[in-house]
């Protein structure tokens, strides 16, 4: 039977107008629920050169001849209009402040790109390290950053000294005593691979970044305890309502989260979710819980100014949207976040120095 215009479904793919290219695949299907023919559209996610694995879309929206749907957990969109014959559809994919040019076609048996294969895991008792590293400024009007994995190219990208020493000892940026000024201004993007097989966990990763910045930026540290401005993380009045998870006890936990912003943990402790806390909040988070093991849950809300370093999208003014982060966790999963004083780990800078030439 004959396509229409309206019938994406099956493979697309186009080229990303960022760096060298991006190839992209995207394999469109209905989901069942409303739309032409008793359906609407989903699909996955491919980025062909980045190693990534089948992100979820889980709406598409095919309106006369425009075409849009968005990834929130990467905090990405794409628009565009499809031709008149239903093969191309012209348009862009925006991340956070970057806009690139993306036009897709029809593929067919014949032209596909090969979706990559998974990455394999790490051996878990692996402790890595960079075999090969480079370590460049970046731009710091570049809308892209963050600290990410695609297969065995382990990245960085567009980040502080403060966010690098962040991320890699698990600690908010207001935990970092003695940095000097350009701590806060110098951005740099770095890219390697490790000295052992497979993709790295997160606790890899953070592991082969303190090491880097060891190596090649001679930071020398030491750990302090003192009384900081912080978010306590306790348990609400009617107890948590989390599920205790059913997954290794001994493996890494696993949290996703957005600037849309929702959060989801899977087999997290309570001190893995402080931490990852610290990444939208504006001061440390201490855990005050008392509550041990692993769990599973997921918080959803609307953001402020205060939170991401104040790059939120606005909110939509929609009565029926989630409410703040500190009502939210209280509803959702049974904790609160007060504002303390409180002991907390300082991470103090003995001795540092601009990273070495590659």
């Amino acid at each position: 039977m004959a396509r229409t215009a309206r019938d994406v479904g099956g493979t697309w793919q186009g080229t990303m107008q960022v760096g060298n290219g991006l190839r992209i695949v995207l394999v469109i299907s209905r989901d069942g629920h409303g739309g032409d023919d008793g359906g609407g559209w989903k699909g996955v996610y491919y980025s062909n050169d980045q190693g990534v694995q089948g992100r979820l879309i889980p709406s598409i929206t095919m309106q006369g001849a425009d075409f849009r749907f968005a990834i929130a957990s990467i905090d990405g969109r794409y628009e565009g209009k499809m031709g008149p014959d239903g093969r191309s559809i012209m348009g862009a994919w925006t991340q956070g402040k970057a806009s690139y040019a993306l036009n897709l076609v029809r593929a067919t048996a014949e032209t596909e790109w090969p979706i990559p294969e998974p990455a394999a895991h790490m051996a878990s008792y692996a402790d890595p390290a960079y075999e090969v590293v480079t370590i460049e400024p970046s731009d710091p009007n570049d809308g892209q950053r963050g600290f990410q994995t695609r297969g065995r190219r382990v990245l960085a990208v567009n980040e502080t000294m403060n966010d690098l020493i962040s991320f890699s000892y698990g600690i908010h940026i207001r935990q970092i005593a003695g940095g000097p000024p350009w701590f806060a201004t110098d951005r740099y993007y770095i890219e390697g691979v490790p000295d052992a097989v497979g993709e790295p966990n997160l606790k890899q990763f953070r592991s082969m970044m303190q090491k880097l910045l060891a190596n090649r930026f001679n930071l020398k540290v030491h750990n302090e305890q003192r009384e900081l401005s912080v978010y306590a993380l306790t348990v609400g009045k009617s107890g948590p309502k989390m599920t205790r998870s059913l997954g290794n006890p001994d493996g890494p936990p696993d949290d996703e989260f957005s600037r849309s912003a929702w959060m989801k943990e899977t087999n997290t402790t309570m001190t893995e979710f402080t931490k990852a806390l610290q990444y939208v909040l504006d001061r440390p988070v201490v855990d005050h819980t008392g509550l041990t093991g692993r769990w599973d849950f997921r918080v959803q809300w609307t953001p402020d100014e205060s939170q991401f370093g104040g790059m939120v999208p606005p909110s939509s003014g929609n009565p029926s949207e989630a409410p703040g982060l500190f009502t939210a966790i209280q509803e959702q999963v049974g904790l609160k976040l007060e504002l303390v004083k409180a002991l907390a780990e300082v991470l103090v800078v003995d001795h540092v120095e601009k990273p070495s030439a590659n």
